[in-house]
């Protein structure tokens, strides 16, 4: 079931997307490692849901494979859903994915969320690599190759297709949550026309936030799974005890998205590296929509990021370099925010 929305005793739910950052000095075993304790600690502090995502040939992403790393992120947490933001579905088989995510479903029932992408999550030639077909790196089928995939989850409104002949698994019981993911109105469109939950990336910094949302509304259908439109807005968020902490500790962040802007790829610099980058100060006078700052001061941006949007519910990305900060800034959230800890919901 989708969380409610925020009222005077419950607050609009919060969710954390993990990218499993590399940074300088640390291996993919440490840097999976940090993602599994954060994984931990939102499932400890009261977030709904965490999610991973599809990048490929990027030194400073370790997840490659959103199935294997849901698959252990799910078995050493409790109750949060743990899915994929997202599974980049231009670079895989319907039936692959299908497949992957009813299996997942199959050993987590009621955990598991499919959020599936239409951009191809890596640079072009990565991407010819992965598709082994230039003809497949158009996303022109990408509408088709989403009905398939929802036929074969058990989507009874999708007629002919891969599903005629094939099934995700023998017999389901239950199926993950297909989450459509998108910062443009042709996503939106799309998910509000198949009467999904839809999930504008807001942390990519682009403006396009309040249109998309309300484009889904306006092109929402109920269906069997959604009887009103859900939006998740995504954002870059990073608290710390105080406001100037807070502005240190994210300057690797914002020295990594230069480097994704400027397409030279490299790890998280690390905070001593980071103070004396040659590059600071073009990452510090690039415009961002990152909310940062102490505990009150985020709270305060995320409710006017929430009121903006009309959002069902945000989802936190946390960008530096040490996985203690990350762990701390989504404590200082979910205290600020008013989240109740698993222990204290379960009573």
């Amino acid at each position: 079931m989708l969380p409610l929305m925020m009222s005077e005793s419950a607050p609009l739910p919060l969710s954390v997307l993990e990218l499993a950052t590399v940074g300088t000095g640390q291996s993919t075993a440490d840097a999976l490692a940090a993602t599994t304790g954060v994984a931990q600690a939102a499932d400890r502090l009261g977030y709904t849901r965490i999610w991973v995502a599809e990048h490929h040939n990027t030194p400073a992403v370790a997840s490659t494979s959103p199935p294997v790393l849901i698959a252990h992120l799910a078995a050493v947490t409790d109750r949060i859903r743990v899915g994929s933001g997202g599974v980049m579905l231009p670079n895989h088989a319907p039936l692959v994915v299908a497949e992957q995510f009813a299996l997942l479903e199959a050993l987590h029932p009621g955990r598991i969320d499919l959020g599936i992408g239409r951009a191809p999550g890596t640079d072009a030639h990565t991407a010819i690599a992965l598709r082994r077909d230039p003809a497949a790196l158009s996303a022109d089928d990408f509408p088709q190759h989403l009905l398939d995939l929802l036929g074969l989850l058990g989507d009874r409104r999708v007629e002919g297709g891969l599903a005629e002949h094939f099934a995700a698994t023998p017999a389901p019981t239950s199926a993950p949550e297909v989450v459509l993911l998108g910062s443009s109105g042709f996503s939106a469109q799309l998910a509000g026309a198949l009467g999904l939950p839809f999930a504008f990336a807001h942390h990519f910094g682009g403006p396009n936030v309040q249109a998309a949302v309300e484009l889904y509304r306006e092109s929402f259908r109920p269906s069997p799974v959604l009887e009103r439109p859900h939006t998740v807005v995504t954002a870059n968020v990073l608290a710390a005890d105080t406001e100037d902490e807070a502005r240190r500790l994210a300057l690797p962040g914002r020295l990594m998205r230069l480097a994704i802007r400027t397409n030279r790829l490299r790890p998280v610099p690390s905070l001593e590296e980071a103070q004396v980058d040659p590059e600071r100060a073009a990452a510090e006078g690039m415009p961002s929509n990152a909310v940062v700052g102490d505990p009150v001061q985020v709270a305060a941006e995320l409710r006017e990021l929430a009121a903006a949007t009309g959002a069902d519910e945000l989802m936190l990305s946390a960008s530096t370099h040490g996985v203690g900060e990350r762990v701390r800034s989504l404590e200082l959230v979910a205290a600020a925010w008013g989240l109740a800890p698993a222990a204290a919901a379960a009573c």
